[in-house]
């Protein structure tokens, strides 16, 4: 998430539009916290619940 946060921080318009969101109300580790968070809380869900992962469908440019 370090790295997926900073790309955030210094390139948003490649990044995605959730972390762009994140970083512009949060400092850099605090986002880098909460997206860790999330993704440790999606991952324990699948395992749990012996699902497969799908990906969310990719956000269409305006």
């Amino acid at each position: 998430m370090c790295s997926t946060c900073s790309r955030g921080h210094y390139r948003p318009d490649a990044a995605d539009p959730r972390i762009t969101a994140l970083l512009a109300r949060k400092p850099i580790r605090v986002a880098t916290v909460a997206m860790a968070n999330h993704a440790a809380r999606a991952i324990w869900a699948i395992m749990v619940r012996g699902e497969v992962y799908r990906a969310p469908a990719p956000v269409a440019a305006a």
